[in-house]
């Protein structure tokens, strides 16, 4: 689940959760009948206590009781919390799925289509537009894949459950001030399982603190049909956060031979000269512009692509302290104007296999009736299901992983 996540929130142990989001797909594209909730006694008995509370924090008698209306125990939630998915991708499959072609040519639309606003929001708060919508395009594929939770009681839920109780419980408050405010209606109010909310997938004590009201409507409506709130809120958040206009986040370059792979590393900054007097320089062998201090990111290791990244980096990692993520949103906003893709070399995976490799993986299973649901070079649950069917097809132990071996095999057997 893609979202802006708070520093609080990175202090308490709250998780990048992009990473079960729009980039793989996940979080949001469950319909609203399965996010029913069941009786629970224990869960009204605390809910109202919590609507005591509330009141006491100067919430309305009337927003709190619109708001808790039905609210009951959402047991989908708690399974999401329980089972979130541990996606250890490589930046290589990572930047596959999040500046894919049809990403890529849907940001370039979304940036034709909102050029006016778009600009007007730069103009305000010194963030490019395309990084604006690469954040969108990431977070909601472009405010396709919002979420359809309902984010009062999803967050009543995990408040109740306790394993992250004062954070969610920050939440829950900050979403009743945004209903008391009146920038949406509890209907309206939908997201994530966790709370993330709205086009860029914004939480409730992100949009307290950083909202914009910038359609001048007297809402800060990240929920509307119009972006435009959700997008100036990003700039706003990323704006306070350090961003730079007219800086690069990171820049790809070749490190010399011999590198020392212990110089490399997010916080181990130095001066752009002290890195081109190492031999480090851009891709076309050019000494790189004196952007700041800045670090060298070996994402993939020593024989993977190299980036020297800058404060920008920094400022997006506000937003998401994923590296991959980070990586994402920045090389996502430098394909929508027209940037190269990554011209480092990837090294094999842990089995053996390229991303051409995997990608003949797939071809080959769908070509021989195991269906992976597309041919990107990502393995995901798709992929590992039809590598175990192909598997018991040919009656090996199920392992549903793709090997070079694997491949020799779907050669073989073609």
């Amino acid at each position: 689940m893609p979202f802006q996540i708070s520093r609080r929130a990175v202090s308490l142990g709250m998780p990048a959760l992009l990473l079960t989001g729009c980039v793989t797909g996940g979080a949001g594209l469950v319909s609203r009948d399965e996010w029913r909730s069941v009786p629970n006694a224990d869960f009204d008995q605390w809910l109202a206590g919590f609507r005591v509370r509330a009141v006491e924090n100067g919430i309305s008698e009337a927003t709190v009781t619109r708001a808790f209306r039905g609210v009951g125990y959402v047991p989908l939630v708690i399974e999401r919390d329980r089972n979130q998915a541990e996606f250890n991708r490589t930046m290589e499959d990572y930047l596959a799925i999040a500046a894919s072609d049809e990403r890529i040519s849907m940001g370039r639309a979304k940036l034709r289509q909102h050029d006016r606003v778009l600009q007007a929001i730069e103009d305000r708060f010194g963030v490019e537009k395309h990084v604006m919508c690469a954040v969108w395009g990431m977070e909601s594929f472009y405010g396709t894949r919002e979420g359809d939770a309902p984010v009062i009681a999803a967050l009543a839920t995990l408040t109740f459950d306790g394993r992250r109780g004062r954070f969610f419980g920050s939440q829950l408050m900050s979403a009743l001030r945004a209903l008391d405010r009146g920038d949406t209606t509890v209907a309206q109010m939908r997201g994530s399982w966790a709370g993330a909310m709205g086009h860029t997938q914004i939480m409730p004590e992100v949009l307290e603190e950083y909202g914009v009201d910038f359609d001048g409507d007297g809402r800060r409506g990240c929920w509307d049909d119009d972006p435009t709130d959700a997008l100036a809120t990003t700039a706003n958040y990323l704006a306070r956060h350090g961003w730079q206009r007219g800086q690069p986040w990171a820049v790809e370059v070749r490190l010399p031979d011999g590198f020392d792979e212990s110089l490399a590393g997010r916080t181990r900054t130095r001066s752009v000269a002290s890195w081109m007097g190492m031999g480090v320089r851009d891709m076309d062998g050019n000494r790189v512009p004196d952007h700041g201090e800045a670090a060298i990111l070996l994402q993939m290791g020593i024989n993977g692509p190299a980036l020297m990244i800058f404060r920008n980096f920094t400022a997006i990692r506000r937003y998401n302290p994923a590296n991959n993520y980070v990586i994402g949103i920045g090389h996502l906003s430098d394909r929508l104007v027209g940037g190269p893709p990554i011209r480092g070399s990837y090294p094999p995976d842990e089995n053996g296999l390229t991303r051409a490799g995997r990608i003949e993986v797939q071809e080959r299973l769908t070509a021989q009736g195991f269906d992976t649901g597309g041919s990107d070079g990502v393995i995901g649950p798709a992929s590992r299901s039809a590598i175990r069917a192909y598997e018991r097809a040919q009656g090996l132990p199920e392992s549903g992983v793709a090997t070079d071996a694997l491949l020799l095999r779907l050669r073989q057997t073609a």
